[in-house]
């Protein structure tokens, strides 16, 4: 048995603040998989047995039964899937949590919540109940689709948090922070705390993010790669730098993490999740 993967952009206006939905179900390739640190809350609505996720190499795993919430992570944090799996989730935008939460993105940071915790019991349970009786994934995405419009909410800020989320983004996080802050008119205090309630890390942590997901992304696993060449074109200040950010985001040295890049790409050519998911097994 192989894994189903259906995903979609959501209707309007969550597409402002959502990437895509997805339905997920099957046996996954490994039982656990780590997933670096990257620009991209998550919330997931769980359909199977428990599963667990451990935040961190040296913290205990905990169990999530009914679905979780993930705020823009800081380092690497490990998924453990029950088998068979079957779930349904959300990839926000890294402004697109915060109309979602009763509480600030910064509370979750690197501590994951469980979806009862953020919508609370009865809204979850009549959730799952109708995804349960759904007939098929695009069915289920819709039920989704409304549940996320029911929990909607205005957010104070996030018009100036995602103009500059989005400068940051489109340069790859390379762009000066102080230029945004000087274009956007604000103080660095005003913004940086905009940041926080609203994405969860601070202009400058959200940059990192994505100069280094842009970094390894581009990566091709397939062919020798010049880790110095690679850390000076992304404007790290050196390799040792750069392979600072690689621990502290993946958890692996750069020559580990290609290793078990490899490994997935050779045990499972072509599968649906390959590209940021790490097998952890």
């Amino acid at each position: 048995m192989g894994v189903e993967y259906v995903s979609r952009v959501p209707r309007a206006p969550l597409d402002d603040l959502i990437h895509d939905v997805y339905y997920l179900a099957g046996r996954p390739p490994y039982r656990r998989l780590t997933l670096p640190a990257a620009p991209a809350p998550l919330l997931i609505v769980n359909l199977e047995a428990p599963f667990h996720i451990r935040a961190g190499k040296h913290i205990e795993a905990a169990e999530y039964a009914d679905g979780c919430v993930v705020s823009t992570p800081t380092r690497s944090w490990e998924f453990g899937y029950p088998i068979p799996s079957r779930s349904v989730g959300v990839h926000f935008k890294p402004w697109g949590l915060a109309p979602f939460l009763p509480m600030a993105a910064a509370e979750l940071c690197d501590r994951s919540a469980t979806i009862e915790q953020v919508w609370g019991r009865p809204a979850i349970a009549e959730l799952r109940d109708q995804l349960a009786t759904a007939a098929e994934p695009h069915q289920m995405l819709t039920l989704l689709e409304e549940a996320l419009m029911s929990q909607l909410s205005e957010i104070h800020g996030l018009d100036l948090v995602r103009h500059v989320s989005t400068a940051i983004a489109a340069t790859g996080g390379t762009v000066s922070i102080g230029d945004l802050i000087a274009a956007g008119g604000v103080s660095s205090t005003y913004l940086a705390r905009r940041f926080k309630e609203i994405i969860g890390v601070t202009p400058k942590r959200l940059a990192r993010a994505h100069r280094f997901s842009t970094t390894v992304l581009a990566i091709d696993p397939a062919e020798p790669i010049d880790w110095a060449d690679l850390a000076a074109r992304a404007g790290y200040f050196d390799q040792a730098h750069f392979g600072h950010e690689f621990r502290e985001f993946t958890g692996f040295t750069p020559t580990r993490y290609v290793e078990v890049r490899r490994r997935f790409l050779r045990e499972h050519p072509g599968h649906v999740l390959d590209g940021w998911p790490l097998p952890a097994d």
